[in-house]
């Protein structure tokens, strides 16, 4: 698998990541190895979870197969803080304590002495940005954390702290941004992608492949081992499933007939190869899932067929 520099860093990662959110949930612990070796196999470098993902399972779950599957240094390991749970109710924080006692957490979890990349995962109104950024310098100038970055920040959100990062000395510098993108969300494209490209972060999409609908297998219904029928994500992808969504499904599917590739392929390698994107996250419920994904490797989309894409969805608005 091709290489990528994260933004304007040293650092290098694959130019697919693979997603672990649904790993110790949705993704039980036989399904996560056979990821992570089909992944590893391919060539692919980074690995991206999160101290949220399923209460802390997802990076238990990480560090019981590094060192086994593969050794740690064949992994860029990626992980966030800000999000957690209380209950049923989501909870951001971004506090210096809070985001530093995370992070050693999550160390433990991984069962690694430090991370690669270590991102605050949600912008959080109440706390002084300086505040929050001041947990990233102590992470990385205390050796917990290699790089720093940012996720779902808007554009002036992440100009910000990226121009503070900077103007600061001994601050470290923000080298990505984890954001959605896909050809049914392309909102980045207005403000956070010109940022992040004149700042230097390199983009990391999730959900690159419009929470599942971009493979098509909602044209027909919702399949019951689906996220979309699953309790913890009918919301998430329910909002995906309305008619202006479907029109660029269709547009998708036209492609991938005359290409004869399968619609994942055709928009997994449009979001790959935009401007500013280093590497879209691969969410991959199932190891035979993220194997077909791991096949656009070899998959370059014509320019008509790229431009025809970009005229069906640039209009497209999504109730986010």
């Amino acid at each position: 698998m091709q290489q990528r520099s994260l933004g304007s860093s040293g650092l290098t990662v694959s130019r697919l990541g693979l997603g672990t959110m649904t790993w110790g949930r949705d993704t039980d612990e036989h399904e996560a190895r056979e990821q992570l070796i089909a992944f590893v196999e391919a060539g692919g470098t980074l690995v991206d979870t999160a101290a949220g993902y399923t209460d802390g399972d997802s990076e238990r779950l990480i560090g019981s197969l590094l060192g086994d599957v593969c050794d740690r240094d064949d992994v860029v390991l990626a992980t966030k803080a800000g999000i957690s749970r209380r209950g049923r109710d989501r909870v951001t924080t971004a506090s210096r304590g809070h985001l530093i006692s995370t992070l050693d957490a999550s160390l433990k979890r991984l069962a690694v002495d430090h991370v690669d990349l270590w991102q605050v995962h949600v912008w959080v109104d109440d706390v002084p940005l300086e505040e929050t950024l001041s947990a990233l310098d102590y992470a990385v100038s205390t050796g917990r954390a290699s790089y720093a970055g940012i996720s779902n920040y808007s554009g002036w959100q992440s100009a910000q702290a990226a121009t503070w990062q900077r103007a600061v000395p001994g601050r470290a510098p923000l080298v990505s941004h984890q954001v959605e993108y896909s050809l049914l969300n392309r909102a980045v494209e207005a403000e956070v992608i010109p940022a992040a490209q004149a700042l230097g972060l390199g983009i990391l999409p999730w959900s690159p492949l419009g929470r599942g609908v971009l493979t098509g297998k909602y044209r027909g219904g919702t399949p019951a081992d689906s996220r979309a029928a699953s309790p913890h994500f009918s919301g998430f992808v329910g909002r995906y499933l309305a008619d202006p969504s479907q029109r660029v499904v269709e547009a998708v599917a036209r492609a991938a007939d005359g290409l004869g590739w399968s619609l994942l392929e055709v928009a997994l390698a449009w979001v790959r190869d935009r401007p500013g994107v280093t590497a879209p996250i691969l969410g991959a419920r199932t190891a035979a899932q993220l194997r077909e994904s791991l096949g656009v490797e070899a998959c370059e989309l014509p320019v008509e067929i790229v431009q025809a894409l970009e005229d069906v969805s640039a209009d497209l608005e999504v109730t986010p």
